[in-house]
């Protein structure tokens, strides 16, 4: 089984990620998750952490000559900026942050208790343990990629240039949405027969979990509430070169909870970062007067690096249910065990 747990905050000593259950014989490269790493603090619109942060990943467990062992699998991202003992108090909630909720929740007296783990520097954990499961995944032909389709409305790549641009002189943020799209993913993984089996429900958690996202979609998604079942239901057909296929794919790659051979299409929508330069009204959470929200450092787009994040969540899922119908333990074993069920269902 394949599963994972992270730790950290953001401006503590590091994020750790600890991933079991990645099959023995597996080459792992500190540059292919490096690289990764690298792509989630790109994007326009970023904020100065990222200059100040140049996340590199130690392995620290798992590997023998740069090759899984079947064991745990350790990750360490350390901070430059590892200052968390020294910063002031934050006491003006943000609205739209895990702020005053969590303070609630755990009766904090200040509200840096809580954004420390609650920012999204904890995705460099995720999209660390992403590479790992891209690299499993594309031993077998599935790869993964993202794409920013909107920002703020705008749909051209000036068009949300301008809106990040716009934010950023009235000192706002802005959000917008993202496709995630695998390819080469076979027939068969997840199930119906349990709702926390089925791929599609797996896949929601794994993106909604990731910090911002506030809506996400199969394939065709709110597109079937406009449409009749005969106009957006994907007809099946067959011949003996292409076998089972089809000509649409609004089902996007899943149905029953069980993915049906062609491209996953995801796509999720990632809200406004909660810290504005000119912050909304709160209250102080000791005094309880008005007060205008707290001021951090902040990003004022992130929908491009938020789809490399779920690039990451998806491979983590679809690795899983990989693992789950194929085994788990040597590599070579499951790629036989591939091979015998692709010719069995062709």
């Amino acid at each position: 089984m394949l599963r994972c747990l992270t730790a950290g905050e953001s401006h503590g000593k590091g994020i750790v990620a600890i991933l079991e259950g990645v099959p023995a014989g597996l080459a792992v490269e500190t540059a292919a998750i490096n690289k990764e790493l690298k792509r989630r603090q790109s994007g326009f619109g970023r904020g100065k952490r990222m200059k100040i942060e140049n996340d590199t990943a130690e392995i620290i467990s798992g590997l023998k000559n740069n090759s899984t062992l079947g064991s745990p699998i350790t990750l360490l991202i350390k901070n430059k900026d590892a200052s968390i003992e020294k910063l002031h108090k934050v006491l003006a909630a943000r609205p739209g942050h895990a702020d005053l909720a969590g303070l609630l929740k755990y009766g904090f007296t200040d509200i840096r208790e809580v954004l420390e783990r609650a920012s999204a520097r904890s995705t460099a954990a995720t999209v660390g343990i992403g590479a790992i499961c891209k690299k499993l995944l594309k031993e077998f032909g599935i790869v993964i990629a993202s794409k920013v389709l909107s920002v703020g409305g705008g749909f051209s790549k000036n068009g949300m240039k301008a809106k990040i641009v716009e934010a950023i002189k009235n000192k706002d943020t802005v959000g917008g949405i993202f496709e995630v799209i695998a390819k080469g993913v076979p027939i068969g993984l997840g199930s119906y027969v349990q709702a926390d089996r089925r791929l599609d429900s797996r896949l929601a958690a794994g993106i909604i979990s990731i910090p911002g996202i506030k809506s996400f979609e199969v394939g065709l998604g709110v597109g079937y509430a406009a449409g009749f079942g005969s106009e957006v239901h994907d007809a099946i057909y067959y011949n003996n070169q292409k076998k089972y296929f089809r000509l649409t794919n609004n089902a996007g790659g899943i149905e029953g909870g069980i993915s049906n051979g062609q491209d996953i299409v995801l796509r999720a929508c990632m809200k406004p970062i909660s810290t504005l330069m000119k912050p909304l009204d709160s209250v102080n959470i000791h005094t309880k007067k008005s007060a205008k929200a707290a001021v951090e450092r902040s990003d004022i787009c992130v929908v491009e690096s938020a789809g490399v994040v779920a690039e990451a969540a998806t491979a983590f899922v679809l690795a899983e249910a990989f693992l789950e119908k194929f085994g788990s333990d040597n590599l070579n074993d499951i790629k036989q065990g591939f091979k015998n069920y692709l010719k069995r269902i062709c």
